[in-house]
């Protein structure tokens, strides 16, 4: 199957929208800002990570996610390697990726260390606090070939007003079984819908606090065996 790469407008020369999906990649307040509240104070981050900890994610986007949690893991003093697992359907081209970095001055160090392997065009990448993977293609199609449980989940495709599929109920349950004993998930969105569907596979979901002008945000945490 051949996929293709997303074609982009820039709102105020720096935030990428999806031309496909009506949709900005970040939030225009602050995307790095955003990135801390729902994806990783979301998933009880720092206090959870240890060696080996597996981050999952729906939708890549620019790399903000990887980025964000990877500077966290080296300023947290973390010992041992981080596993990222994102699954992408439509990447973006390397120099417009590095671009949108490039908004974030404070995540200079690491989008540095990892410009390389984006201009080389690589899916895998392994550095020695990081193993890292995107997979290319649609999630309901490929999320089944995550071969570990995820620790924590970054729900982050488009809203589901504009990108439906990355928030089926049946992909949700894909989610649900792929996450470890006691793992946890956490996305932008409230919609009531994606709620039910995240507690109808098994984890039990919180609505809390979103950042900015999102009044809500959801949170999910899987039972211990």
């Amino acid at each position: 199957m051949k996929h293709q790469s997303e074609a982009l407008d820039w709102r105020d020369g720096e935030v990428p929208v999806s031309r496909r999906f009506d949709d900005p990649y970040f939030s225009l307040d602050d995307g790095l800002a955003e990135t801390r509240h729902v994806f990783l104070a979301g998933n009880d981050l720092p206090a959870r990570f240890r060696d080996g900890f597996h981050i999952a994610e729906l939708g890549f986007g620019t790399g903000l996610n990887l980025l964000a949690a990877l500077q966290m893991w080296r300023e947290t003093n973390q010992t041992g390697i981080l596993y990222f697992t994102s699954f992408e359907a439509f990447p973006m081209q390397p120099h417009d990726m590095i671009r949108a970095q490039a908004a974030f001055p404070e995540l200079a160090d690491i989008a540095n260390d990892l410009r390389p392997h984006w201009e080389r065009g690589e899916r895998r990448i392994t550095l020695p606090d990081l193993s890292f993977e995107i997979v290319v293609g649609d999630a309901r199609e490929t999320l089944s070939t995550l071969r570990h449980p995820a620790d924590a989940w970054f729900l982050d495709g488009f809203s589901p007003a504009k990108n439906p599929e990355l928030w089926e109920p049946a992909l949700l349950a894909q989610v649900a079984a792929h996450t470890a004993p006691q793992g946890t998930a956490a996305t932008y969105t409230a919609a009531g819908h994606v709620r039910r569907a995240l507690d109808a596979a098994g984890l039990l979901t919180q609505r809390i606090p979103g950042y900015g002008r999102k009044r809500h945000m959801t949170t999910a945490r899987k039972a211990a065996e």
